[in-house]
């Protein structure tokens, strides 16, 4: 069953969260993981995958966007994505910025949410939750 984190940010700064994405990527990615950022848009896609090289001193977190008609499985630790997941079978870890619970989550081990103080996003993040627990998935909350 899939273990399901929910990161309970303060601020409703999208930069915050976007920057807290990029450090949970990070973690995830030394320690061995495969990980899939489940982006809501291109814009935010992009502003990602500017954030990867350049949120901590010295960081480098090696990343690629993958397009919707591409079929050929990404090699990076670290691949953005809207909506559709990249081709392969080793991911382990979903990080997901979308305001929906995306219909392959269950294929990972493990899925990241993260929820910070904006209204309509902390009232989505409520849906979320619920879809999860309604399903009998592990569910993890951490106030940060």
């Amino acid at each position: 069953m899939t273990r399901v984190d929910f990161y309970i940010l303060a601020t409703d700064s999208d930069a915050a969260r976007l920057r807290f994405t990029c450090r949970i990527a990070d973690k995830a990615m030394r320690s061995g993981r495969q990980i899939f950022i489940n982006s809501p848009s291109d814009h935010e896609t992009r502003q990602l995958d500017d954030l990867l090289w350049t949120f901590s001193q010295g960081s480098f977190v090696p990343h690629r966007i993958v397009a919707a008609h591409e079929t050929e499985p990404a090699r990076e630790p670290v691949v953005i994505g809207t909506g559709r997941e990249p081709g392969g079978d080793h991911w382990n870890v979903l990080i997901n910025l979308a305001s929906e619970v995306p219909e392959f989550f269950s294929r990972y081990e493990r899925v990241v949410e993260l929820v910070d103080a904006e209204g309509l996003r902390r009232e989505q993040g409520r849906e979320r939750y619920r879809f999860y627990q309604n399903l009998g998935c592990e569910l993890n909350t951490h106030r940060m």
